[in-house]
């Protein structure tokens, strides 16, 4: 345990975030079990480190992050080194790698019976099996969703200023002034461009190549997350891999399952559970038509950044800034596909035209978010601020 003490302390020591993630506010810390859902690259481990750094920066061994990657969990059972570090004053166990794991579910639920004075907060895959009636943290385990950043978040990275976030409704009724508020200080159309090529994922700050990383990631997402969660063969890779290429250059499209089923040599059945797979691991997302869930109208990456790295030509700028108000929107409003005059329909009752310029004729009861413009009135509204929703 002392050589983990030593690894927990050198990691505290050494993190150096330039953004306090919202979701740190949005946790309710008195809780003892807490998840913390995100997909892979997104920065779950610098979260439960700087949470560590945060709440404990007087580095006593009260709390401990711990990676079960470690050799060391190889032999060594959660339960019984979480019974040792509670046996010598430890009160919080910062638990990363969580669902590579056997069983862990299990063994957490287990500390979370028998160790009433210990908190777990623990990292976990958005494919594991460990929410819902039946599972064994059912009624144990509140779990949160860690996303990339939003695009206020990347402007204050760029900035260093600081911006609160709006609800939908309030972008809806006060957009106007919102949006001079924002511009009085800084001008968001000056990064929205790269924000779609580089600004969701938190290692865009690394001094590397940030595609050829986000590539990285993706394929570790698709070899460990979805073939290891779902017990797929290693064989299996390359069809997943050929098909979510093939979804990437289809998007915003519908699949066509029948298609997609030769191009890659496998059924039907297996192409939509291939599809739902990615799906899972937030790779894609898939936007149905209200009332009719089993239908799907339209498939997107689940973030631009995605689209920019996995397309060799450049993406168009109707397909990126649809794939935008999606991404900011869809993880905490209900969105769904709208008609003809209007891509989406928000809440059952906002509906949606996205675009890249003004049009003269306009429908009464549609919104606009366009691309270009710093400012709108009415039904006219920015595309970018809707990068400020979280």
């Amino acid at each position: 345990m002392e050589s983990l003490y030593k690894i927990h302390q050198y990691l505290v020591k050494h993190i150096n975030l330039p953004i306090r993630r919202k979701l740190m506010d949005e946790i309710n810390w008195n809780d003892r079990l807490i998840g913390i859902k995100g997909m892979r690259g997104i920065g779950k481990t610098s979260f439960l480190i700087q949470y560590a750094k945060e709440y404990f920066p007087d580095m006593k061994r009260e709390c401990l992050y711990i990676n079960l990657n470690n050799f060391y969990f190889t032999a060594k059972t959660i339960r019984d080194f979480a019974n040792d570090f509670q046996m010598k004053g430890g009160k919080v166990l910062l638990i990363d790698e969580v669902f590579k794991y056997p069983l862990w579910a299990e063994e957490l639920a287990y500390c979370y019976d028998h160790f009433p004075g210990l908190q777990i907060v623990f990292a976990d895959s958005p494919v594991s099996s460990s929410e819902g009636a039946g599972f064994p943290l059912n009624r144990k385990a509140v779990f949160y969703h860690l996303r990339g950043f939003s695009f206020r978040e990347f402007i204050e990275l760029q900035t260093q200023s600081a911006f609160r976030t709006y609800t939908f409704t309030e972008v809806i009724e006060n957009h106007a002034e919102i949006a001079k508020e924002i511009t009085s200080e800084v001008r968001p159309l000056a990064f929205l461009n790269d924000y779609f090529r580089h600004g969701f994922y938190p290692f865009f700050l690394e001094q590397q190549n940030f595609w050829e990383n986000l590539l990285k990631t993706v394929n570790q997402m698709l070899e460990v997350d979805v073939l290891t969660a779902n017990q797929i063969a290693q064989s299996s890779l390359p069809k997943i891999r050929k098909l979510f290429y093939l979804l990437s250059l289809m998007a915003p499209e519908s699949p066509n399952i029948s298609r997609l089923s030769v191009d890659i040599e496998t059924s039907r059945t297996t192409v939509i559970h291939y599809i739902r797979y990615l799906q899972e691991a937030h790779l894609i997302c898939l936007l149905y038509p209200e009332g009719f869930p089993g239908k799907s109208a339209k498939l997107y990456l689940q973030n631009p950044n995605l689209l920019c790295a996995t397309r060799m030509t450049d993406v168009e700028p109707r397909t990126l800034m649809e794939t935008f108000f999606y991404n900011q929107v869809h993880e905490g409003y209900r969105i769904n596909a709208g008609d003809k005059t209007a891509q989406f329909l928000i809440d059952g009752q906002y509906r949606f035209s996205i675009d890249d310029r003004i049009r003269n004729k306009f429908s009464s009861d549609v919104y606009y978010a366009i691309d270009g413009i710093e400012s709108g009135e009415r039904r006219v509204i920015p595309l970018w601020l809707f990068g400020f929703l979280y």
